[in-house]
């Protein structure tokens, strides 16, 4: 008798952040800091334009490389922040950023290819190229005194002319890492030679808290680049539930991603992309008042975890994650339970974002102050009691 479910189906691995919260999510008494999602509704500007959208009677399919007038904003948008013109056949639109990484590796890996990623790194990025059979080898960042940053001699030794594509998630969760633009052009460069695809995720672009706008290769790359830029209005835009993203590639991808797109979803609702369009016009003012917000969390994140005996702390660049260890963990799953235990703060594990993550846990600061306050004290309490020693390890073993 056949087995009920394909190979690739039994070789997924299940998230590790879900795995841990779905333990506690319905607990009243757990103030939920593990997924990466802020806390804040959508801006009017989206609702407002969907239920224009729907009362005109959008209830049809759409393009499947999106609404012409999407993509004709999303030109605009690219060309405002990165000062290069891009043509609505380089943009195809995706229902969230995740399925535009999906369609990505479809495209481009077949089993058995090369794929080399910036880790520690959101783990549906790992399992998509797994899912294609492509062979995935980590390059991990560094975590030091001044922060985390990423040998980039030794991810240009990874990436061969055997090397089918590199991922690369700038501003990076979990770390809040930012690439510089001038270690972009040295990987652009090197990948022109070896003829390497360039996937970078941009999820995060507009949540850099130095910038408008993160670097991106989006606004290095030349036309015939091998260079593609996923983005989702899920994070800067707050429309997680939304699920609504783009993609910036060369023309040559059209075709093959409208298909892909017809043949894992059409095309996102026709309202959902009027929403989105009309962020992408009217919403600059909610983008930077969410990275005000966020930059001021940030501060009062870093004021207490730095100050707390037993955590390691580096204060992130971009998205809206602190990465941080306590000293002597060992097993960061069985931690993010213990604290769960001993003091309500649900935190995601590092493991669940590769090897590379291991020995620290993420909090979501996209919170109410009054919550993230909470959150806080009851996680520096909790471990200043403990009185860890560097040599001990939590949890006990």
């Amino acid at each position: 008798m056949p087995p009920l479910t394909s190979n690739r189906a039994r070789s997924l691995q299940p998230s590790l952040i879900r795995r841990v919260a779905e333990a506690a999510m319905s607990r009243d008494d757990v103030i939920p800091l593990w997924f990466g999602e802020g806390c804040w509704p959508t801006s009017e500007i989206a609702v407002n334009a969907a239920n224009a959208s729907l009362r005109a009677g959008n209830h049809f399919y759409q393009p499947n490389s999106g609404s012409p007038t999407l993509r004709d904003t999303i030109a605009s948008y690219h060309e405002s922040k990165y000062n290069v013109p891009i043509d609505r056949d380089r943009i195809t639109v995706t229902a969230s950023g995740m399925q535009g990484l999906t369609i990505v590796a479809q495209a481009l890996v077949d089993p058995g290819d090369q794929c080399v990623v910036v880790g520690p790194t959101w783990p549906n990025i790992i399992e998509v190229l797994r899912i294609v059979g492509g062979n995935v080898h980590v390059r991990s960042l560094q975590s030091g005194e001044s922060g985390w940053h990423l040998d980039v001699e030794a991810l240009l030794s990874d990436i061969t002319a055997h090397t089918q594509l590199v991922f690369i998630n700038s501003p990076n969760n979990p770390t809040g890492w930012v690439m510089s633009a001038g270690d972009q052009q040295r990987v652009l460069d090197h990948c022109r030679r070896t003829g390497t695809w360039i996937v970078a995720d941009d999820v995060y672009a507009r949540l850099a808290f130095d910038a408008d706008v993160a670097p991106s290769f989006a606004a290095l790359a030349s036309v015939g680049d091998q260079v593609i830029c996923v983005n989702s209005f899920s994070k800067a835009w707050s429309m997680t539930g939304w699920r609504l993203g783009w993609i910036t590639a060369p023309a040559s991808l059209e075709a093959p991603f409208a298909m892909l797109n017809e043949f894992n979803i059409a095309s996102p609702a026709g309202f959902i992309q009027a929403a989105g369009e009309a962020m992408l016009r009217n919403g600059e003012d909610e983008v930077a008042a969410l990275r005000s917000r966020l930059a001021t969390l940030r501060s009062l994140v870093t004021e207490r975890l730095s100050a707390t005996p037993g955590i390691t702390y580096t204060e992130p660049a971009g998205a809206f994650y602190a990465f941080f260890g306590i000293g002597g963990m060992t097993d960061s799953v069985q931690c993010a339970r213990e604290l769960i235990e001993r003091c309500g703060v649900g935190l995601a594990p590092g493991r669940a974002f590769g090897a590379e993550g291991e020995g620290f846990l993420r909090l979501c600061f996209a919170q109410k102050t009054d919550v993230l306050e909470a959150a806080l004290d009851k996680l520096c309490h909790t471990v200043s009691l403990l009185g860890i020693d560097p040599e001990d390890t939590f949890p006990k073993e």
